[in-house]
């Protein structure tokens, strides 16, 4: 059965004009995306495309020893890997499932082609890339300038932006990845945030419980790349 648009849950398939999606839909392949899926290898040729409708995808830079640092997260927001959009075969990054979910899958000659019939298309991909180098930038920044309470709470908020209700899945080990600190720092962290009425946190999930409050607590670690998404983009739910 071919996909309808009136359907989908990823933002930049929801917005395409009704028939550059028609052009694009039959190519799509839904796909089942669990915990630590990987979705691609530093530097190892990948054939697919992956639009998520719902779960969380974090972008990873590893370094030659192997250490990791989070680069960017994703979900029904936009799509990964983002290079095969324009014809490259790999990635320099690890791109992992974070939080299960769902989605759709096309191989990156299919993109490619259906690119080159639907400008629509290739717009919409184009402004999501810049919305991610913008986050990847100030993920930068708030990783330099932030204390690690309000570099948490823009990452739960991220998340939250990201998901269906209000409660999440999300481990520590996920979280560490995307702070780069340890997983005790992680935990210390939360215990701030849950004491100020924020959030509930429980095992491997993490309810939003004051979404305004947490806000205000991460004061300019959150907001900017949030308001650039809209303003390219449209809203993320």
């Amino acid at each position: 059965m071919t996909l309808q648009q009136s359907a989908v849950l990823n933002r930049l398939l929801a917005l395409l004009p009704p028939a550059d999606f028609d052009l694009l839909a039959p190519r799509l392949e839904p796909v089942q995306l669990p915990l630590r899926t990987v979705l691609a290898e530093p530097d190892q040729p990948v054939e697919h495309v992956y639009f998520m409708e719902r779960g969380l995808g974090s972008i990873l830079a590893i370094s030659a020893e192997g250490q990791q640092a989070e680069a960017g997260i994703f979900g029904r927001d936009g799509f990964a890997p983002t290079a095969l959009a324009f014809g490259a075969d790999r990635t320099i990054n690890s791109i992992v499932v974070q939080a299960e979910g769902e989605g759709h899958r096309i191989t990156r000659a299919e993109l490619v082609e259906t690119m080159g019939q639907s400008p629509a298309l290739a717009t919409m991909l184009a402004l999501y890339i810049q919305t991610l180098q913008y986050q990847s930038g100030f993920t930068a920044l708030s990783n330099a300038v932030h204390p690690v309470d309000e570099r948490l709470a823009r990452w739960l908020l991220m998340c939250h932006d990201r998901s269906d209700g209000d409660e999440m899945a999300v481990t520590h080990e996920f979280l560490s990845a995307m702070l780069a600190v340890r997983r005790p720092t992680v935990t210390t962290a939360l215990h701030v945030l849950e004491g100020n009425g924020f959030i509930a946190a429980e095992r491997g999930y993490i309810t939003m419980r004051n979404r305004e409050a947490m806000e205000r607590f991460a004061q300019d670690a959150y907001g900017k790349p949030e308001a650039e998404y809209r303003r390219l983009i449209g809203s993320m739910r």
